[in-house]
């Protein structure tokens, strides 16, 4: 499960990217459209500066806007910048890698080959969406529920 803080940057980041051709945007206007607490926003877009996701200018005319091209963020590495590893534990992750203190055998622990399959679907998933991709997943996932109905 990802975080709040994970969520919330996501939206403010899809937010800016629907409005990267317009320049820059208040965070007020962020916070408001996608109701997410101003203090917690600030928080979030300074770690996001931090990481050269976003840059902001002070003053009147000031405001938030993408370092990057849309189509060039993904899903996954936005998480990993906000919560670190996107595997559900560490004896499967690539850049967080920890040996599980109870591990009798890694190599056939039942558990770990079963979280990695977990990992690697997670991340086929979030690594290749993008946030320019983002009304297109959505269109998808919204037909393929209609499907199942």
């Amino acid at each position: 499960m990802i975080s709040k803080k994970a969520k919330y940057a996501l939206k403010a980041l899809l937010y800016l990217a629907k409005q990267h051709d317009r320049g820059l945007v208040l965070i007020s206007e962020i916070a408001a459209a996608e109701r997410i607490p101003r203090k917690f926003l600030e928080a979030i877009l300074v770690d996001l500066k931090v990481q050269q996701i976003v840059q902001s200018t002070r003053g009147k005319n000031g405001g938030y806007t993408l370092v990057k091209d849309p189509a060039q963020l993904s899903v996954g590495n936005v998480i990993r910048m906000v919560d670190g590893p996107l595997a559900p534990v560490h004896c499967v992750s690539h850049l967080y890698y920890r040996k599980c203190e109870e591990c009798v055998d890694e190599a056939t622990c039942e558990i770990r080959l079963l979280m990695k399959r977990v990992r690697d679907a997670t991340c086929d998933i979030l690594d290749t969406t993008y946030l320019a991709d983002f009304s297109k997943v959505t269109a998808l996932v919204v037909e393929e529920e209609a499907n199942q109905i």
